[in-house]
């Protein structure tokens, strides 16, 4: 499928980044919180500026998988702090374009969040999949996560449920 490498944004990534939102919410609009349409409206200032917070610190980081020569990107995935789990690392907005689900790009992306998880203090990584999605699910289980038992409304969708499901790191 090719070569890839994952790094943490920067800014120089910011169209790219863009380009890859904008595919994510059209492909799987129900695992993201916000729309395509609210996406498409942002500048592209805006999105800079979202990148450049994400590039440092350790509260707010995001991955993506790069095939290299400033082409498409592949694949994201977030990690954040939240007051309500202020001790772990919640992963978010996770996607990998269609021609490379079911390969490594994923496990890759994952592993990025958990090794600047784990350089920050916290050894627990915790995410939501939409209740129904199966392949999602089986995924994130061959990366070590386990559902919790956990069920929360959708924050976008109130008719779906999320489950939610961790990693020790």
């Amino acid at each position: 499928m090719g070569n890839w490498s994952v790094h943490r944004v920067t800014v120089d990534d910011a169209a790219r980044m863009r380009a890859l939102r904008l595919e994510m919410l059209a492909d799987s609009p129900l695992a993201f919180l916000e729309t395509l349409e609210q996406a498409v409206s942002r500048s592209h200032a805006i999105y800079r500026q979202r990148i450049a917070q994400a590039a440092t610190g350790d509260t707010l980081a995001q991955f993506v998988a790069d095939p290299g020569s400033g082409g498409r990107l592949i694949g994201h995935a977030g990690g954040t702090v939240t007051p309500e789990f202020p001790s772990e690392t919640v992963i978010f907005a996770v996607y990998v374009t269609p021609d490379f689900r079911g390969g490594k790009v994923l496990a890759d992306l994952i592993e990025a969040v958990a090794e600047w998880s784990r350089a920050a203090g916290r050894r627990r990584t915790l995410l939501e999949v939409v209740v129904g999605n199966g392949r999602a699910l089986r995924a994130y289980e061959k990366l070590g996560f386990t559902d919790t038992g956990e069920r929360v409304r959708h924050p976008m969708i109130p008719a779906l449920t999320e489950l939610r499901m961790r990693r020790s790191l």
